[in-house]
């Protein structure tokens, strides 16, 4: 599994003033960008996709009120290019990309209208994303609901949709904690039944699991199990 790229932040800089276009030449290691020169020296970086849309040319008269307009529409594109990026990682709710944005050092504005085109691209669905991420933990990790609720509201997921996905997963809480359980059980082996019942308690309550489900799965497992639990010498330490 690819890592999500680390966060990097950005100083702003100062809107560089107006002037005549000297020069605009492809950048050396985009070709999809321009270097755009003001009387005769660099001035700032633009995508090529704005300045045809611009019909920018050398001779162009810009003044600063027009560079900065430019520069916001370039901030903009970067901040949607950079959120497209981080959905090629995984799938995000909202927040998080909107937080990785800023942590990029976008502006609220170019942040504002990166998430819209997202979103209008389809690319942003909290209820989408919340579904996926229910799907894949009862896959992969299988926990409460509780726990669940948790993880999806610290995504920044709205608590109604959080809800609404819940009930739609119809989440058989038993049977999931019965299998961690079972599984957990088998290095419990040697442990006196106390012993081993207060970490499976444990274990299965950190999963998200309520007592209304951990209490009758650790009443089966164990009952079922205490031919194979001793009175070992396990330590009674949480596990």
């Amino acid at each position: 599994m690819r890592r999500d790229p680390a966060p990097t932040t950005r100083e702003p800089k100062p809107t560089p003033t107006g002037g005549k276009i000297t020069g605009l030449t492809p950048q050396r290691r985009d070709s999809e960008r321009v270097n755009v020169a003001i009387d005769g020296e660099f001035s700032f970086g633009l995508g090529l996709d704005i300045v045809l849309r611009e019909s920018l040319a050398v001779g162009d008269l810009l003044d600063t009120a027009r560079v900065a307009a430019l520069i916001a529409a370039d901030e903009r594109g970067k901040a949607t290019t950079a959120g497209l990026s981080l959905l090629a990682y995984r799938s995000r709710s909202e927040r998080e990309i909107r937080d990785r944005l800023k942590l990029k050092g976008f502006s609220l504005g170019a942040i504002d209208e990166a998430v819209s085109r997202l979103d209008g691209w389809g690319y942003l669905n909290d209820a989408s994303f919340a579904r996926a991420w229910v799907e894949n933990r009862a896959t992969h990790q299988p926990r409460g609901e509780r726990l669940l609720a948790h993880e999806l509201r610290q995504k920044g997921i709205a608590s109604d949709v959080i809800a609404e996905t819940l009930v739609e997963a119809g989440i058989d809480e038993a049977a999931a904690a019965l299998e961690l359980g079972r599984a957990k059980l088998r290095s419990y082996r040697g442990l006196e039944a106390p012993v081993a019942r207060r970490r499976l308690g444990g274990f299965l309550t950190r999963r998200g699991f309520g007592y209304d489900v951990v209490g009758p799965v650790l009443d089966q497992l164990l009952t079922a199990a205490v031919d194979e639990l001793d009175g070992g010498t396990g330590e009674d330490a949480e596990g």
